[in-house]
């Protein structure tokens, strides 16, 4: 299996414990969760030609992507704070 980029735990490696503890825990954080790997696993998919697609849709997955990334952060941050 080939290595995926911008998966979660990369990106916010911090993070990582608060992520397993919500997947597993809080439906709203389960459904983002599996929808921004969804999403990556698409963009990534389509960059390396497994699934060729247009400029204009890949341009819509990166920015699918990076709202859900936007969305999973500020969850995150807001469920850390005391």
């Amino acid at each position: 299996m080939s290595h995926t980029p911008h998966e979660l735990a990369e990106e916010f490696p911090e993070h990582i414990a608060k992520m397993r503890e919500l997947r597993d825990g809080d439906a709203h954080f389960a459904k983002l969760y599996d929808a921004y790997h969804e999403a990556n696993r698409a963009v990534h998919r389509a960059e390396t030609d497994i699934e060729p697609t247009s400029d204009d849709h890949m341009a819509e997955l990166r920015k699918e992507r990076i709202l859900l990334k936007d969305e999973i952060y500020a969850y995150l941050v807001s469920q850390t704070q005391p």
